[in-house]
């Protein structure tokens, strides 16, 4: 059998980013050879937002599987788009985002980058985290 390089992403590895949260592996670079898109789960209980980043020359997509979610984003996070179950999101390159999940239950996303990883190009912005300490759950 000649290897075509088809790979089965089987569910249950996890792994923790310079996001700071844990997501579910998709497949990647590490786990499919993949070197321009990688696909992920990222499961957010409520509450939870991971580290504000900017993904450098990296498009990054989400599809909305469960839940509600606030993506918030720009220069100062300044901008908030609320994404409901079934909908999805685009944030293109060099913009600061992260989501949010304001909501009283677990939000599921499965989110795609324009990369082989998404801890390519991952610049993490602490500092945009008091823009978010100051906004409340619904």
């Amino acid at each position: 059998m000649i290897d075509d390089k088809v790979r089965l992403i089987k569910p249950g590895k996890t792994y923790v980013g310079a996001q700071g949260v844990a997501y579910g592996s998709g497949a990647s670079r590490k786990t499919a050879g993949s070197e321009k898109i990688c696909m992920n789960i990222l499961p957010l209980p409520s509450g939870v937002h991971p580290v504000p980043r900017v993904h450098k020359d990296i498009e990054t997509s989400a599809y909305l599987l469960e839940g509600e979610c606030s993506v918030f984003h720009g220069e100062n996070l300044e901008n908030e788009t609320v994404v409901k179950k079934g909908g999805q999101i685009f944030i293109p390159g060099n913009v600061p985002h992260t989501p949010f999940n304001r909501s009283d239950k677990k939000c599921i996303c499965i989110v795609v980058h324009s990369s082989g990883d998404d801890q390519d190009e991952l610049i993490a912005m602490p500092k945009l985290e008091n823009v978010l300490s100051k906004i409340k759950k619904k």
